[in-house]
């Protein structure tokens, strides 16, 4: 894996959560940019696809049909990430390098509200990688809910972050997928 990935994990809840899914997704577009201590990035989620099933840890792709893909993808478009008055998702701070590790920390602004973030990128195989866990309400984003709530999303999102690692010593580093 060369490229860039920024991969969304979210969990099922609710008394019919068996019926539901754990569901990874895939951000087909962002921009990141580090200078000198500086951190900025920019993440459009109308460019989020479902890439299928979790199931043991594994991805399962054939899980569900491409018209619950779409179904879940409009769902999440039109009343979880407000796509149409919140294109887009952007992060400002800091990050600093400790070894073989980078803390990025700052401001995440998703569906019009700012919350702080902190991020730990650990280097490895020339790659960077690193993972955080969202709260979604904490930027006022309900857990999507079915059924009268029987079939519900945790408040809950981990994201995982995976970039090429920058050449030694290169304080400065970008990152652009699908622009």
């Amino acid at each position: 894996m060369s490229e860039a990935t920024i991969r969304v994990f979210t969990y099922k809840d609710g008394l019919l959560a068996r019926l539901a899914h754990d569901l990874r997704l895939t951000l087909g577009r962002f921009e990141l940019e580090l200078e000198d201590g500086d951190a900025r990035g920019r993440f459009w989620p109308e460019s989020l696809r479902v890439d299928g099933v979790m199931k043991r840890g594994g991805l399962d792709e054939r899980g569900l049909s491409d018209g619950d893909k779409q179904k879940i993808i409009e769902n999440m478009r039109r009343e979880i990430l407000l796509t149409a008055r919140h294109p887009e998702i952007t992060f400002t701070g800091t990050a600093t390098r400790r070894g073989d590790a980078v803390a990025v920390r700052g401001q995440l602004e998703l569906v019009g509200r700012a919350a702080p973030v902190e991020l730990t990128l650990r280097e490895a195989g020339g790659r960077l990688s690193g993972e955080l866990e969202l709260t979604p309400t904490r930027w006022g984003v309900k857990p999507y809910k079915a059924l009268a709530g029987a079939i519900k999303l945790q408040d809950r999102v981990t994201v995982r972050v995976e970039l090429p690692a920058p050449p030694d010593g290169d304080a400065r580093a970008r990152w652009a997928v699908g622009g």
